[in-house]
């Protein structure tokens, strides 16, 4: 193993749902506002996923009081606190430049569904129960060693 892929593999999240092309995501952002930090919903449809390993980013596109906006978030960056997908896209193409040119409904893509759909719902409702069932571990024994 080189050093790069040590410090690549430490600094990646441990896990990040399956994130395809043409999927409308909830991509919460952490923002800062002056001396102050939030969570921002950002949601829209995946256009492009690029990079592999802990340079994976997704290109997400909504429309805004009738204007295109594309963001570009970097999947293992801390300030992306949760990738939700809440709609599977059924599209033949990797990359979905072609929404830029399109107006109106014809935005739109098509819904994926079937059993596949169900199975990945299920995987991602488990490894998100599993996080919380972690998180909630990890406050509890920190409060622990606060009382000692």
């Amino acid at each position: 193993m080189s050093l790069i892929e040590d410090i690549e593999r430490e600094l990646a999240k441990p896990s990040l749902p399956m994130v395809h092309p043409g999927d409308t995501v909830e991509v919460h952002y952490l923002i800062r506002e002056g001396d102050k930090e939030r969570v921002q919903l950002f949601i829209g449809t995946v256009i492009s996923i690029k990079g592999s390993g802990i340079n994976r980013s997704i290109t997400v596109r909504r429309i805004v009081q009738g204007e295109g906006v594309e963001r570009v978030f970097p999947l293992h960056t801390p300030r992306v606190k949760d990738v939700v997908i809440t709609r599977r896209g059924d599209v033949r193409r990797a990359k979905l430049y072609y929404l830029r040119d399109r107006v109106g409904k014809k935005t739109r893509v098509k819904e994926l569904l079937g059993e596949k759909v169900r199975r990945d719902r299920e995987s991602e409702k488990a490894r998100r129960a599993a996080e919380a069932q972690a998180a909630q571990a990890a406050a509890q024994a920190a409060s622990e060693s606060e009382e000692e």
